[in-house]
């Protein structure tokens, strides 16, 4: 998946999800302070990104990285990470 294909994918969900206006959901635009998300909606937020991209948010390995996604990039960041290929030990293989 290039870039642009994860952001429009973003972009899709916030919309869907939360009623957003598209030009509304620039890379730097604040999802509480622009946006007027709420706590609740963070919550759903994540579910709506698990089910949209097929990976599980891990309490407590992703707990402090969710509590400090701010903006529409900071999404894309976030799940760039949770995309990338986990190395396997080769006790694990």
């Amino acid at each position: 998946m290039t870039e642009p294909e994860l952001v429009d994918r973003v972009k899709r969900v916030l919309v869907d999800e939360f009623e957003l206006e598209e030009p509304d959901l620039h890379a730097q635009a604040n999802l509480y302070e622009d946006l007027g998300l709420d706590s609740l909606d963070s919550v759903d937020l994540v579910v709506a990104l698990e089910k949209e991209f097929d990976f599980k948010v891990v309490r407590a390995v992703d707990e402090e990285k969710i509590r400090a996604i701010r903006t529409v990039d900071d999404i894309c960041g976030f799940i760039v990470q949770k995309m990338k290929p986990v190395a396997v030990r080769p006790e694990q293989a």
